[in-house]
């Protein structure tokens, strides 16, 4: 990689870590090339992505981003695994870890809040942007088809539920 193609990669990598949600900085030394690939594909599908990168030339691209703060997780054969949302990539590379022990998690950022190994696992943890999407849709629509159930039913259950709520309120 010459000078040019150097400060092109920072620059690019540097605007990537600004629109992360969170980073994740990994050792994986040890792991073939399959695996790598099947990391990348798991990542990408999920909607993060995985770069390997000089750890000089991360700690340059991390300067004048929220996760500038982890440039000392840089040693060794490091990874950097990021997505928009905050909880995709500690999900993936969590999971990926457990499966294949040469992917060992350093740690990361997300935002301005530096994360241990342990605080990436807890991360992991939490439902998706997507699954908490899902959940309050969910919570929003069971109302509504209560109702619709009611409306449908025929006006004499209709009147029974009616006279119901009322005798309710006349007691409280």
């Amino acid at each position: 990689m010459d000078r040019a193609e150097k400060r092109e990669f920072v620059t690019w990598l540097n605007g990537a870590l600004k629109e992360s949600g969170s980073v994740v900085v990994a050792h994986y030394s040890g792991l073939t090339v399959s695996q790598m690939n099947e990391l990348r594909s798991k990542m990408s599908e999920a909607g993060g992505s995985v770069k390997v990168a000089k750890n000089r030339l991360a700690k340059i691209a991390l300067k004048g981003t929220d996760s500038e703060s982890i440039s000392d997780l840089f040693t060794g054969q490091t990874l950097i695994a990021y997505s928009s949302d905050p909880v995709t990539a500690p999900k993936i590379a969590v999971e990926f870890s457990k499966a294949n022990d040469k992917l060992v998690i350093l740690g990361g950022a997300m935002g301005t809040t530096n994360l241990n190994a342990d605080a990436v696992r807890s991360l992991a943890s939490l439902p998706s942007l997507d699954e908490l999407r899902a959940k309050l849709v969910g919570m929003i629509s069971t109302p509504a088809t209560r109702i619709a159930q009611v409306v449908k039913a025929p006006a004499g259950q209709v009147a029974r539920v009616i006279g119901a709520y009322a005798r309710k309120s006349e007691a409280a």
